[in-house]
């Protein structure tokens, strides 16, 4: 789990635009968000903690080795941007035995893809990955984000 999560880190920072040392506190303001991925078994982290706080989307799998799972991760890592302007999370959890826990509170059974509303209900489930313009979608059609889309413009 800790090999995947060292190259999830690498493959974040790798990414273009992704956060670098900054020089100077100006250079700091002007590098963009990195996407943030909580690995649930090591955090520790409910979902009550990311309440109105961010908007979680929690990739389940038996193994860090599920195809699904390597999968998702990879198709979150290329687009980040949209996921960003969304307050999005990404809570991982491969390890059943661990039972964090965000498992205890959904329950998954297999791969699992849960997106979390802000108020920390679950808006939707799916058993197989979705790329991003598909999870934005989805988003974008949950009434608190249009909500916020209203409130926005």
């Amino acid at each position: 789990m800790r090999a995947v999560l060292s190259i999830l880190l690498a493959l974040t920072l790798a990414l273009p635009g992704a956060a670098q040392q900054a020089d100077s506190p100006a250079e700091a303001e002007d590098a963009p968000p990195v996407l943030q991925i909580i690995d649930a078994v090591e955090s520790g982290i409910t979902l009550e903690e990311l309440a109105w706080v961010s908007r979680p989307i929690v990739i389940f799998a038996e193994t860090d080795r599920d195809p699904r799972f390597q999968d998702q991760i990879d198709l979150l890592l290329e687009r980040p941007g949209p996921l960003l302007e969304r307050d999005v999370v990404i809570v991982i959890d491969s390890d059943p035995a661990a039972e964090s826990p965000i498992r205890q509170a959904l329950r998954p059974r297999g791969f699992s893809l849960v997106i979390i509303q802000r108020d920390g209900r679950v808006a939707l489930r799916k058993p197989n990955p979705w790329d991003v313009r598909e999870i934005t979608r989805a988003i974008d059609n949950l009434p608190m984000r249009i909500e916020e889309m209203g409130l926005s413009q």
